[in-house]
C-alpha cells in the first residue's frame, strides 16, 4: 500500500496518481507535478488515500509543490492564447489544403510548447505546416492525431439519454465495445439507436455487460427444447425476458395442438451454458444494419491499432535518441583519452550491429572482412611455394636454416633484452619450418 493523491489535468480524461511528498491535499487543490511533457499544473480530485501497489505505475512521482497565485495567473494567460493559436493554425491548414480537422490547441504550463490536436481519416504530411507554425509562434510545436472518441471527449456534449456525455464527464479511459454486448442485452441492432455522438457504439453498453452475461447463463437459448419440471411437457423457447428471468415456450399439448406459455427459468429443465452467450437471433436488424455495425466496430479497432502504433513509434524514437546520445559520449571519450586504434569505432563491424567498441566474434569465413580473405589467400600461395621449394631441395633448405640458426644465436648473445623476445619467436618459426621439411623428406 502506498499513500497517493489523484490528479487530473482537464475536466475529463484519465486520473493520475502522485505521491503527496509528506503533504496533505484536499479535493480541488491546484498542484504542480512532473510529467512526461514537463511540469504541469493539475487539479486534485482525490485526496490522500492508500492504494495497492498493483494499481500504480512505479516508480511513483512526487508532487513538487502547491500552485501559487502566480502559477494560476500564468495558466489563465496561456489559456487565453489558445483561442488565438487555434484560429491561426486553422488558417494555415486551409492555406496548405490539408485533409485534417483541428480539434484543440493547448499550451504547456511553462509555455515552451504548443500542442495541436487534430483528426484525419489517414496519415497526413504536416511537416511544412509545422515549419509555418514554428516561425509564427517562436516555440516548439507538436501536432498530435487523435480519434473521434477523443474528439468527443474534448468537445463534450449531450447524449441521447439527456445527460452529459460519459467520456467528457467522468470516464477515465475508453473501453472496447462490440456488437456482442448489444446482442446480449437484447437491444435493437439499429445503428442510430446504439451509436453515440462520436458515431461509434455507445460506451454505456459496457456498463451492464457482466450482469447480462450472468443472467443469460441462467436462461436457455431461443429455439432450444426445454421440459416442464412439474408436468413433464416439452416445448421450444420462443422469447426471453432477461431481467425478469421469464421464458416463453411453445408447448406441444398434442399432435395438432400447441400453446405458448410463460415459465420462470427455474421451472424448466434444460442444459445450462455456464456463462456462454445465447445466440439470440435479431428480430429487427437487417443485413445492412448489421454490416454498418460491423464496419463501425472495425473502424474502432483500426483506430485503436493506429494509436498503439503511434505510441510505439514515439517510444522507438526516444530509444534511438538515447542510443545516439550514448554513442556520441563514447566517441568523445575515445577521442579525449583513448589511444588511436582502441576507440569504439575501431571494433565496429561493417554492418554496425554491435556497439561500445567490442569486436564481434567471427563464427564463419563468410562473416570475415575481405581484407582477411585476401591475406589468407596470399599466405596460402606463399605456403604452397615454400613447400614446393622444400620438397625439391631439402638439403639446401636445411643448410640455410642452420646458417640462420647460427646468426640468430650470435644476435641473441649481443642483442638487448627486448630483442631477445623477437628473435626467440623467429627461431620457433624456423624450427617449425625445419620440422615440416623433414616430414616432407
Amino acid at each position: 500500500m502506498s499513500e497517493v493523491i489523484g490528479v487530473k489535468f482537464r475536466c475529463s480524461g484519465r486520473l493520475y496518481y502522485f505521491g503527496p511528498a509528506g503533504g496533505t491535499y484536499e479535493r480541488g487543490d491546484q498542484v504542480i507535478v512532473e510529467t512526461a511533457r514537463g511540469r504541469e499544473m493539475g487539479r486534485v480530485v482525490a485526496g490522500n488515500r492508500e492504494v495497492d501497489d498493483e494499481e500504480l505505475v512505479l516508480p511513483l512521482k512526487e508532487v513538487i509543490r502547491r500552485a501559487t497565485d502566480e502559477d494560476i495567473a500564468n495558466a489563465a494567460s496561456y489559456k487565453e492564447k489558445e483561442a488565438d493559436a487555434f484560429r491561426r493554425c486553422k488558417e494555415k491548414i486551409r492555406e496548405r489544403g490539408l485533409e485534417m480537422k483541428l480539434v484543440e490547441a493547448e499550451y504547456t504550463f511553462d509555455g515552451s510548447k504548443v500542442i495541436f490536436y487534430f483528426t484525419a481519416d489517414g496519415r497526413v504530411d504536416f511537416r511544412e505546416l509545422v515549419k509555418d507554425l514554428a516561425s509564427m509562434f517562436r516555440t516548439r510545436i507538436e501536432l498530435r492525431q487523435i480519434g473521434v472518441r477523443d474528439e468527443t471527449m474534448i468537445r463534450g456534449g449531450i447524449g441521447c439519454c439527456g445527460r452529459c456525455l460519459c467520456c467528457s464527464g467522468y470516464l477515465n479511459d475508453f473501453v472496447s465495445v462490440s456488437i456482442k454486448m448489444a446482442k446480449e442485452q437484447n437491444l435493437s441492432l439499429n445503428p442510430t439507436k446504439i451509436s453515440g455522438v462520436c458515431g461509434r457504439l455507445m460506451c454505456c453498453l459496457k456498463y451492464e455487460e457482466d450482469t447480462y452475461e450472468f443472467l443469460n447463463s441462467q436462461l436457455p437459448r431461443v429455439g432450444e427444447s426445454v421440459t416442464d419440471r412439474f408436468e413433464g411437457l416439452k416445448g421450444t423457447v420462443t422469447e426471453l425476458n432477461i431481467l425478469r428471468q421469464k421464458v416463453k415456450v411453445r408447448v406441444e399439448l398434442s399432435e395438432d395442438e400447441t400453446e405458448i406459455r410463460e415459465y420462470d427459468a427455474a421451472d424448466l429443465r434444460f442444459r445450462r451454458r455456464g456463462g456462454a452467450m445465447p445466440e439470440a437471433e435479431p428480430t429487427d436488424g437487417t443485413d445492412a444494419e448489421l454490416a454498418e455495425l460491423e464496419a463501425m466496430e472495425e473502424a474502432d479497432e483500426q483506430e485503436s491499432a493506429s494509436e498503439e502504433e503511434e505510441t510505439g513509434r514515439r517510444r522507438r524514437n526516444r530509444r534511438d535518441r538515447r542510443g545516439r546520445g550514448r554513442g556520441d559520449n563514447q566517441k568523445n571519450a575515445g577521442a579525449a583519452g583513448e589511444p588511436a586504434g582502441t576507440g569504439p569505432e575501431q571494433g565496429r563491424s561493417e554492418d554496425g550491429e554491435h556497439e561500445g567498441g567490442r569486436r564481434p566474434k567471427r563464427n564463419s569465413r563468410r562473416e570475415r572482412p575481405d581484407a582477411d580473405r585476401s591475406d589468407r589467400h596470399e599466405k596460402a600461395e606463399s605456403g604452397d611455394g615454400s613447400r614446393r621449394e622444400r620438397t625439391g631441395g631439402g638439403e639446401n633448405g636445411r643448410h640455410g636454416k642452420a646458417e640462420n640458426g647460427e646468426n640468430n644465436r650470435h644476435d641473441r648473445t649481443e642483442g638487448e633484452h627486448e630483442e631477445k623476445h623477437r628473435h626467440r619467436g623467429f627461431r620457433r618459426r624456423n624450427n617449425k619450418k625445419s620440422n615440416s621439411s623433414d616430414n616432407g623428406q
